[in-house]
């Protein structure tokens, strides 16, 4: 596929979390837009071994999420908001990316990243999305304009077949898919 390549990573231990989800159609509507995806949920994350800057051997799985980041074009980072910040399994993903510091593009240097935050409330997934920008810019990459902030108490993005069933959270994966795609340089 010679479109862009949009990296999507995050969610919680529990398969098919709300965030995991909506990473999940995040990506499928990049897709559509001619963007090769990628999606390490969870169940890949928690697999990671705690970063350890002290040792510099990684496992295949860690050495195959950094290549995948390195190589993006774009990313899509989801999070759940615990006690008002980025999930340890979430920022141990992170953490591993300081193996990009000495690239020709560190870190995110000069990528869009899209950024997701699930909560059982409002205030969480402020913070939380709030944080999760700090990161971002830290890295040097360019956050989406939109972040997308989902209150798992309040809303109910998904039906029980799986489809988008909030028009509100319809309309924030379809924006921020819009966004990456708007914003990669392939």
């Amino acid at each position: 596929m010679s479109g862009p390549r949009i990296v999507g990573f995050g969610g919680t231990t529990r398969e098919g979390s709300t965030g995991e989800q909506l990473i999940r159609a995040v990506l499928e509507r990049c897709a559509r837009g001619r963007a090769s995806t990628r999606l390490f949920a969870g169940a890949e994350l928690a697999a990671l071994p705690h970063f350890a800057p002290e040792q510099p051997e990684r496992s295949p799985a860690q050495r195959d999420f950094v290549e995948a980041i390195r190589a993006a074009d774009g990313i899509v980072i989801g999070t759940p908001g615990y006690h008002g910040g980025v999930s340890g399994l979430v920022k141990n993903a992170i953490d591993l990316l300081e193996d990009l510091r000495a690239d020709q593009r560190p870190y995110f240097e000069g990528r869009p990243v899209g950024l997701i935050v699930c909560a059982a409330g409002w205030q969480a997934t402020g913070v939380t999305l709030a944080a999760l920008r700090g990161i971002v810019h830290a890295m040097r990459g360019w956050p989406t304009p939109l972040g997308l902030t989902v209150n798992t108490v309040a809303q109910k993005p998904f039906d029980p077949a799986g489809a988008l069933a909030d028009e509100a959270v319809r309309g924030g994966v379809e924006e921020l898919s819009r966004q990456l795609m708007s914003f990669v340089r392939p």
